[in-house]
Order: C-alpha cells, then structure tokens, then sequence
C-alpha cells in the first residue's frame, strides 16, 4: 500500500532525522534499527512527519515530550492519530519518560504489537 505523503516535507523530514530527541536516539539506536524488520525514522505520511514507521506491520510509533499534554496539543495528536489510522496503520505512543524510566518496557510493548501485525 502507497501512503499519500506532502513533498514539502521532506526537506523537514530530512533535518529531524539530523536533529533527533536524545529519546529518539535511543530508540533508534539502542532497539529499533537492530531488528530484523526496517523501520523508517522521520517519515512524512498524508501532512504530518511521524517518528518511527515500520511499512511492513503499518505501524507508527511516536514519542511525546511534555507539551504533549498540553490540552491544544492533545486535541492535534487525536486529529493526527484518527488520520493515521483511518490509513490502516497502527499508532504507538510513548512518552519521553517512558523512554527514560521504562525501556525494557516500551520495547516490550512494540514487540508484542509487530507480533500482532506481521504474518507468521
């Protein structure tokens, strides 16, 4: 399936792949690059750049940090997440501090999910 993608974002996809959250880095680094599934990181989908994307199981997984629960902002990752999944993917999210006090966890939880999603 082809995800309808903004190309004006992909400059901007580009620059936060360059710039990552320290959170970011270590789910990349320390998890996500080494698993035997490709995830993609900085993915422009539909108008929004989603963290983590992993084609063959349709899943995003996003990291929040604190403005994220902000009222207005929460309002906009509903709208966001409702899009993506009206694209039939998956949405994970984890806050920073998940990352921080929680890894084993969180890693727990995305393999559990790519369980789920990929074919046997």
């Amino acid at each position: 399936m082809s995800l309808p993608y903004d190309g004006g974002l992909i400059a901007r996809a580009r620059k936060l792949r360059k710039e990552q959250t320290q959170w970011e880095r270590k789910l990349w680094y320390d998890f996500l690059r080494n698993l035997p599934v490709r995830f993609q990181r900085q993915k422009a989908i539909g108008t929004y750049i989603v963290d983590f994307y992993c084609h063959k199981a349709a899943l995003v997984i996003e990291l929040d940090g604190g403005q994220h629960s902000e009222p207005e902002q929460q309002d906009y990752d509903r709208r966001r997440t409702d899009y993506l999944e009206s694209l039939g993917l998956e949405v994970l999210r984890f806050s920073n501090l998940d990352i921080s006090q929680n890894f084993d966890g969180v890693c727990q939880v995305i393999v559990c999910c790519l369980k789920k999603r990929l074919p046997p």
